[in-house]
C-alpha cells in the first residue's frame, strides 16, 4: 500500500526523540486531564455534548488531516498536478457546508448519538443495523490504514522495525480514548492540527524557497510537464486525455457531489465531533469552521508533492526508485534540520494518530450504542456501557492492526481509501438525502436502498472495472464511477420500493424530514451565538466563494 524508497532514513538525533518523546507526554497528560470530565456514557462517547464550536471545528478537521490524507495528497499531487485539488474545493467544502446549514439540524436536533442511530429513526431497526455493522467495518478498515501506513514511514525514516511502530502509536491511542474518552481524542487531535502544521509549513516554505519560489516552481513544472499540470481543468473534456483519467462530469458529480457528500455528510468519524458540540448553534457551525481551514490545506499537501517532483525528477519514473509516495519524506530529508525535522517526525505521527483515533472513538460509539445496547445487551445501566465502550476501544484497536494489510494490493493509499468511501458512504448518503427530503420514502426503501447500493458500487469495481469489462483510465476513475453507480441504483430502488410499500406515519418524521420540526428541536441560542461572524449561512456561503475564488490561479 506505501512502499518508500530505501534510502530515506532520517540523521535524527538526541534532540528529534526529546520532541517526539514531549509529544507523547502531553497526548497522555490530555488524556487524563480528560478523564475527570468522563462521568457517563455519554460524556465517553459525546464529550457530553458540552465542547465549544472552535474546539470541534479544529478537531473536525483534524480527524480529516490524517497522515494517509498528507501521504496521499502530496503524492497524488506529484502524480497528477493540480488535478489534486478538486478533492479540497469542490471535493470537500460544499459538502461541509451542506453538513452543517442543512443536516446538523436533524442530527442534533433529534439528539441521536450517532449516524446510524439517526436511520433507527427514520427507516426502523432493519437500516439501523444494517448501516450499524457496515459502518463498524469501515472504521476498522480506515483506521488499520493509518496504523499500517505508519509503521512503514517509520521504518524508512526512522529504522523502527514495523511491529515497534504499531505497538508505540496503537498503545498511545489506545490509552488516551481509553482514559478520557472522546474529549480526549478532540483536545489532542486540536493539538495534533497545530502539530501538523508546524510540520508542513516549515517544510513548504523552505521547499519553495529551495526550487526559485513559485515562479521557479511553475517554470520548471511547465517546462517538463506541460502547461496543463498546473491547470485544474484543462483536459478534462468528455473523451479527452489528462493524468486522472477523468473528466469533468465524472469529478462534478463522481467527486464533487456523490462521493464528497457521502464522505461528509454521513462519516460518523467527523460528524461526530459536531455532534459534541455544546448546543445546536455550534454543532452547525463546527464544520463550517473547519471549512476555512481545509480550503488552504493545499498549499502545505498539495505543493510539496510539486516542489518534490521539482527536486526529484526522477519521482514515480521507476519502480525501484523513489515513488510517489516518497515525496514528503524526500523534502524531510533534504531540507529539514535537526530539531525541525523532530517537529516533522513528530506531525506525521500525529496525522496517523488523529486518523486512527477519529475512527476507533467512533466505532467505539457505534459498535456500543447501535449494536451492542441496542440488539445484544439491552436494558443494563450506563456505567455497564461506560465500561463497555472501554473495552470496544481496545478490541478496535486490535482489528484495526490486524485489517491494515488488507491494503496490501493497493499501489496507491488515497485510491484504497476512495474505493472504501464508495463502498460504504455513498450508499448511506443516498438513503440520508431520499430520506430527509421525501417524506413519502418508506422503512423497506432505506434498507434495500443501502444495500442495493453498496452490492452495485462493489460489483462495478470488483467485476466490471477489475476485470476489464468496461474500460476505464485509471483506479480514481473508476471509484467515481463506481460512486456514480452506487447513487444511482440506491435511488432507483428506493424509488421502486417506496411506491409499492407503505409510508412511514407522518408523527414518526417530525424532526427527522426536512420542513418537519419536532419539539425537541427548538433550542434557545447561547449568549453570543447571534453575532453576525457567527450566523452559519455567512460562514457557509463565505466558504464556497473562497473555495471558488482559489480556484481562478488554476483554472487558465
Amino acid at each position: 500500500m506505501i512502499t518508500l524508497a530505501e534510502g530515506l532514513r532520517l540523521p535524527t538525533n538526541a534532540l528529534d526523540y526529546t520532541i517526539l518523546a514531549l509529544y507523547f507526554a502531553v497526548v497522555l497528560g490530555i488524556g487524563f486531564a480528560a478523564r475527570r470530565s468522563v462521568k457517563t456514557s455519554l460524556d465517553f462517547f459525546l464529550s457530553g455534548r458540552s465542547l465549544p464550536a472552535w474546539v470541534t471545528g479544529l478537531a473536525f478537521v483534524a480527524a480529516n488531516l490524517g497522515a494517509t490524507e498528507i501521504l496521499g495528497m502530496a503524492a497524488n499531487g506529484a502524480q497528477y498536478g493540480a488535478y489534486t485539488v478538486h478533492w479540497y474545493w469542490i471535493g470537500a467544502i460544499p459538502a461541509m457546508v451542506f453538513l452543517g446549514l442543512v443536516m446538523m439540524p436533524f442530527y442534533y436536533g433529534s439528539k441521536v448519538r450517532s449516524v446510524p442511530e439517526f436511520l433507527l429513526h427514520r427507516f426502523g431497526p432493519s437500516s439501523h443495523l444494517l448501516s450499524s455493522v457496515i459502518f463498524a467495518v469501515s472504521s476498522v478498515l480506515i483506521a488499520g490504514v493509518n496504523l499500517y501506513a505508519m509503521a512503514i514511514v517509520l521504518q524508512a525514516l526512522l529504522g523502527w522495525p514495523q511491529w515497534v511502530a504499531i505497538v508505540v502509536a496503537g498503545f498511545f491511542v489506545l490509552a488516551y480514548i481509553t482514559i478520557g474518552g472522546l474529549s480526549s481524542a478532540i483536545y489532542n487531535e486540536v493539538l495534533q492540527f497545530f502539530v501538523i502544521l508546524a510540520a508542513l509549513i516549515p517544510l513548504t516554505i523552505v521547499g519553495l524557497k529551495r526550487v526559485g519560489g513559485w515562479d521557479g516552481l511553475t517554470d520548471s513544472l511547465s517546462s517538463s510537464h506541460g502547461d496543463a499540470f498546473l491547470t485544474a481543468w484543462k483536459g478534462t473534456g468528455i473523451g479527452e486525455a489528462n493524468p486522472l483519467g477523468a473528466n469533468w462530469l465524472t469529478i462534478v458529480l463522481g467527486l464533487g457531489f456523490v462521493m464528497s457528500f457521502g464522505y461528509w455528510t454521513t462519516n460518523f468519524a467527523e460528524v461526530q465531533r459536531a455532534l459534541s458540540a455544546k448546543n445546536l448553534s455550534a454543532a452547525k457551525r463546527t464544520p463550517l469552521i473547519a471549512a476555512f481551514p481545509k480550503i488552504f490545506i493545499p498549499l502545505v499537501v498539495v505543493v510539496p508533492g510539486l516542489i518534490a517532483l521539482v527536486m526529484e525528477p526522477s519521482l514515480g519514473k521507476s519502480k525501484d526508485g523513489l515513488q510517489y509516495n516518497d515525496a514528503i519524506p524526500v523534502l524531510m530529508r533534504d531540507l529539514l534540520p535537526n530539531g525541525v525535522l523532530g517537529i516533522a517526525v513528530t506531525g506525521l505521527l500525529a496525522a496517523f494518530m488523529a486518523g486512527m483515533a477519529a475512527n476507533v472513538s467512533s466505532f467505539n460509539t457505534v459498535f456500543t450504542n447501535d449494536i451492542w445496547a441496542a440488539y445484544l445487551k439491552k436494558g443494563r445501566p450506563d456505567g455497564y456501557y461506560l465500561k463497555t465502550g472501554r473495552v470496544v476501544t481496545a478490541v478496535g484497536v486490535l482489528i484495526g492492526m490486524g485489517t491494515a494489510f488488507i491494503a496490501s494490493s493497493f499501489s496507491n493509499i488515497m485510491n484504497y481509501l476512495q474505493t472504501l468511501f464508495s463502498f460504504f458512504n455513498v450508499p448511506l448518503f443516498v438513503v440520508f438525502i431520499i430520506g430527509m427530503f421525501w417524506k413519502r420514502t418508506s422503512a423497506a426503501a432505506g434498507f434495500w436502498g443501502l444495500l442495493s447500493g453498496t452490492v452495485a458500487a462493489m460489483i462495478n469495481y470488483f467485476w466490471l472495472y477489475k476485470q476489464g469489462i468496461i474500460a476505464i483510465p485509471s483506479e480514481q476513475g473508476a471509484n467515481f464511477v463506481s460512486s456514480i453507480v452506487a447513487f444511482v441504483v440506491g435511488a432507483v430502488v428506493m424509488l421502486i420500493v417506496t411506491l409499492i410499500t407503505k409510508p412511514e406515519p407522518a408523527e414518526k418524521l417530525a424532526g427527522l424530514v426536512y420542513g418537519t420540526r419536532s419539539p425537541d428541536m427548538e433550542e434557545l441560542p447561547a449568549e453570543g451565538d447571534d453575532a453576525w461572524y457567527r450566523k452559519p449561512a455567512l460562514l457557509g456561503w463565505g466558504a464556497v466563494a473562497l473555495a471558488a475564488l482559489c480556484y481562478i490561479p488554476f483554472s487558465f
